[in-house]
């Protein structure tokens, strides 16, 4: 039986109400993540909730998780109606204006309420992106709610993602989960946890770079050429496992396949090798710099927004974090780029990264040297040593 024309009229016009709105919302936080933008965009005239407007006493980060949450239930609930019979228009024009009340303007005022000045501009960047994934996720979904008041059935509900015809509605719901949960364990983390995660993955990074440079120094450029059938065996399961693997780029391929890398040779001439244990040295000393700042000034991070006012003439926590952090990631950077100098045995490109590298890192600490308050600590105690080291050759 055909639901009702007045029924399916009122959904249609829901939909197409809230496929708009969820465009709106997706301009208004686009700025928020777009790196060349400077002037967010006004809101659009939806007027949210009383206690979502008492912007002071609102945690971006709990209103995120919640809101995203029920974004997330009511989504499944409309993936339901779409393939299940009977169909029911009032049902879904029901779940459609409680999204469109309450969760969607306050996923949207999350973002807002997490100002750059407060919580750093490289945080409100990634929350910012993960609500736009989630805004354009779920208006993909409404895009398949059938306008003729029937259930979806074949590729229109069971395609996978990557289809010829596109995904599927279970499929688009899946991904809709995914970007939720990725959301909602960034608001969980909270604004110290997701520094704290982004300076272990910069950690991570270098300490990888390190293995890299050993493996690679341990190697002897002599030419000699004993069980190259096997390597060479050994070496095409390597590259065509990795064609599978979705960390594996097509530099790493070509790499891999080229045989790219030379080796120290054994009279090393340029001495590399010597140059290579100084790197490794100091390189082992940043990544113990990056776990004492971890542990020394990201862990024990204020809660934001500070309840006290900073002391004058003291950057606030943002504005130092907001200095600090695009270094931190830019190191491990300069080290991938020092590792490929050494790889192609330049030694004056490598003396050039090594003192870039390096200065770097000695900025990284100066700029931590005082606590947040701004007095000194045992990590400042900790950081004139790390300096001291870090310029010995």
């Amino acid at each position: 039986m055909a639901p009702p024309a007045d029924a399916l009229e009122a959904m249609n016009s829901v939909v197409s109400s809230a496929i708009s709105l969820l465009s709106q919302f997706e301009a208004v936080i686009e700025p928020f993540h777009d790196r060349k933008s400077t002037n967010p965009a006004p809101a659009p005239t939806q007027e949210l909730p009383e206690q979502q407007q008492q912007t002071s006493s609102v945690d971006p980060f709990s209103l995120a998780h919640d809101s995203t949450n029920l974004i997330r239930a009511h989504a499944t609930k409309i993936s339901l109606f779409i393939i299940n019979e009977p169909f029911t228009p009032t049902a879904i024009t029901k779940v459609l204006r409680e999204l469109v009340a309450g969760p969607l303007p306050a996923l949207t005022a999350a973002v807002q309420l997490c100002d750059s000045q407060t919580y750093t501009k490289v945080i409100q960047r990634d929350i910012a992106w993960h609500c736009s994934r989630v805004f354009k996720e779920l208006r993909e979904l409404l895009q398949k709610v059938p306008k003729d008041g029937k259930i979806l059935v074949g590729d229109k509900k069971n395609a996978s993602a990557g289809a010829a015809s596109g995904k599927g509605s279970i499929a688009a719901t899946g991904v809709l989960w995914s970007v939720c949960d990725d959301l909602m364990a960034l608001a969980k983390r909270g604004f110290a946890g997701n520094v704290v995660l982004k300076v272990e993955q910069f950690r991570d990074t270098l300490k990888d770079t390190i293995e890299e440079l050993k493996e690679w120094g341990d190697e002897t450029g002599d030419g000699e050429d004993d069980g190259e059938d096997d390597d060479g065996e050994d070496e095409v399961k390597q590259i065509t496992e990795g064609v599978a693997s979705t960390h594996m780029d097509a530099q790493d391929m070509l790499d891999d396949l080229m045989g790219s890398q030379d080796y120290i040779p054994r009279d090393d001439p340029d001495k590399i090798r010597e140059r290579l244990e100084s790197c490794l040295k100091r390189l082992r000393l940043v990544t113990l710099l990056y776990s004492a700042i971890i542990k020394r000034r990201l862990k024990p991070l204020p809660r934001l927004p500070l309840s006290t006012a900073v002391p004058d003439g003291l950057p606030t926590v943002a504005a130092r974090l907001d200095e600090i952090i695009p270094l931190l990631a830019k190191i491990p950077e300069r080290f991938g780029d020092l590792a490929i100098a050494f790889y192609g045995l330049d030694p004056g490109e490598i003396d050039k990264l090594m003192d870039q590298c390096f200065f770097d890192a000695y900025a990284a600490s100066e700029l931590l040297m005082k606590a947040w308050d701004g007095e000194k600590d045992a990590f400042t105690e900790w950081a004139l040593k790390f300096q001291v080291e870090i310029k010995k050759s």
